[in-house]
């Protein structure tokens, strides 16, 4: 899936595929609410409240139009059932 085009998935950029941000994590909702602030402020990305790390917006990683492959926790492009079958084998 690297450097490929491919559609977004059909949910909303705010919303993470539940393999890369399970409903049971304990920091979701904090996520989930940096993550909006970011999205509403065209930025790039913000930083995880709970590691620091920098995390890219699923709206950056839209703009930038294909998939890393890289397992980005708001990957726009991740989404139907082949996805969650190549991410369990991988």
């Amino acid at each position: 899936m690297t450097g490929e085009r491919r559609p977004l998935a059909a949910r909303p950029l705010t919303e993470p595929h539940p393999s890369r941000l399970p409903v049971e994590h304990p920091d979701r909702v904090r996520i989930l609410a940096a993550h909006a602030d970011a999205l509403a402020a065209g930025e790039a990305g913000y930083l995880d409240p709970a590691t620091g790390l920098f995390v890219l917006t699923a709206g950056f990683l839209a703009r930038r139009g294909t998939c890393c492959g890289r397992g980005c926790r708001h990957c726009p492009y991740v989404g139907g059932p082949a996805d969650d079958a190549d991410e369990a084998s991988g």
